[in-house]
């Protein structure tokens, strides 16, 4: 296995510093950048201790898993300048994408994270090469004929055992043209905890398949 290089950083993000690991091999040919969100119980400890950050790492992604405002090693909410409004127009994650310099990259979303990338992947399809949401919430928020127009290779994935939000995540999300379903067996909401080698295989297999 190629040797990973894990560094912490703060991006600037409106006058604001937001936590973030990163992780690179530096000696594989370096692919495109996926950005790891989290949910509302996790942080971007959880895909350092699960191994996604170097397992990404090896396949050549350059990976970056974010601690959202108020998780983890991030300040509370108090973006300067910036309102809910602006928000739910996914301006957040297109300030994140340009202050650590992503490019279109492949953007995994689970749960309370749903808030920020669909309004982002709705706005700013340009910036989001392939999309991974993971049981979000905040599907319900936009309609059919919005989901229908987005063009980007997606992964919907969800637990056997989330009987709330998995499914009505996946009612909503079967719009998207460009989807393919993931549904792990015996798995809750937090699906990728449940069985992180399945989760790596298939987000491997879907990241190989972006162009």
């Amino acid at each position: 296995m190629a040797a990973v290089n894990i560094t912490e950083g703060h991006a600037d993000v409106d006058g604001q510093r937001l936590f973030y690991r990163e992780a690179v091999a530096p000696s594989v040919p370096r692919r495109f950048s996926v950005l790891l969100l989290h949910g509302m119980k996790f942080s971007s400890e959880t895909w350092l201790t699960l191994g996604t950050l170097k397992e990404l790492a090896e396949a050549g992604y350059r990976v970056v898993a974010l601690d959202l405002p108020g998780y983890g090693r991030s300040a509370s909410y108090q973006l300067a300048g910036l309102r809910l409004g602006e928000i739910a127009q996914g301006t957040f994650l297109k300030l994140v994408s340009e202050s650590l310099q992503l490019g279109p990259c492949a953007l995994v979303s689970p749960s309370m994270s749903g808030m920020f990338s669909l309004p982002f992947l709705l706005e700013h399809e340009a910036l989001v090469r392939g999309f991974v949401p993971v049981a979000p919430i905040c599907t319900d928020k936009f309609t059919a004929e919005q989901y229908k127009k987005v063009q980007v290779p997606s992964l919907i994935t969800y637990g056997s055992r989330d009987s709330q939000l998995g499914e009505s995540s996946l009612s909503n999300l079967r719009n998207l043209p460009n989807s393919t379903v993931l549904k792990m067996e015996g798995a809750g909401h937090a699906c990728y905890l449940d069985s992180p080698a399945e989760w790596h295989s298939a987000l491997l297999a879907f990241l190989g398949s972006l162009k």
